[in-house]
């Protein structure tokens, strides 16, 4: 198998199966949304399936929840289980506290939801999501639909006073319609290149009308695993302020991997 992988996709196999390690029989376990997030999922279900550990998923997606179902884990609801032990998703980008942009896939307001009801979150993610400064990737911020115009002019003018490097926004589209999350809302990306105050922004942004969330995670993430084509990974835990090598196994059963 490791021959028909490219090396951004070695990168994301040994982050998530990595990653996945640190579930443990009987957990409660919240699957991310996202290409990286889609191996663990994938890794996830071969080890329950090996190991014949008994584990409830709550999905931040319905597409991760499709996913996960089909693979036959047990997908539960938030509501259903009310806490987690873990969470396991990816990122679009991180920096070094371990703060994140994520909804570059949509899915936001349920990855945050998810994460913070979780004990711990976990990162897969590869050297190129790395920043020193959040902002490369464009921040998503997911808005109702009813007056999303006067809510992104509202948000362009907001960010006058926000130290950011670029204030331009637009609105997701998905081929000649605008994006629709899984709540039903659009979402405006914002074109901000460095953010000084990630805290700060995200405060801001979610106290103008017509915004629901936006893709700042702040003091969320409590550990990062960071594959490598050469099939190492890196983890770095915010909390005792470790960092560690890896080398992680390239390999699969070629069911649930076959058509990646």
């Amino acid at each position: 198998m490791s021959g028909e992988l490219s090396p951004i996709d070695r990168a994301k196999y040994v982050a998530a199966k990595r990653a996945v390690e640190f579930v443990e029989d009987g957990m409660r376990v919240g699957l991310g949304t996202g290409s990286t997030a889609a191996w663990m999922v994938r890794h996830l279900a071969e080890t329950v399936d090996e190991e014949g550990m008994q584990i409830t998923c709550v999905a931040t997606s319905t597409r991760t929840a499709d996913l996960a179902r089909d693979l036959k884990l047990q997908v539960a609801t938030l509501d259903e289980v009310k806490w987690l032990d873990l969470t396991i998703d990816g990122a679009d980008e991180f920096d070094p506290q371990l703060n994140l942009i994520k909804g570059g896939g949509g899915a936001l307001l349920q990855e945050k939801i998810v994460a913070t009801a979780s004990d711990r979150m976990i990162v897969i993610t590869d050297t190129s999501k790395e920043v020193q400064k959040l902002g490369r990737f464009a921040l998503p911020v997911e808005v109702i639909p009813f007056g999303w115009e006067t809510t992104k002019t509202l948000i362009e003018e907001t960010l006058i006073n926000l130290s950011v490097a670029g204030r331009t926004s637009s609105l997701r589209m998905h081929q000649d319609r605008p994006f629709v999350t899984d709540e039903g809302n659009y979402i405006v990306d914002l074109d901000l290149q460095k953010i000084d105050n990630a805290r700060q922004v995200s405060l801001v942004l979610n106290q103008i009308p017509g915004v629901v969330e936006n893709g700042l995670f702040i003091d969320i993430c409590d550990i990062v695993v960071i594959g490598k084509s050469d099939g190492t990974v890196e983890l770095r835990d915010i909390n005792n302020g470790s960092v560690k090598q890896e080398q992680v196994e390239v390999s699969g059963n070629g069911n649930v991997f076959s058509d990646l």
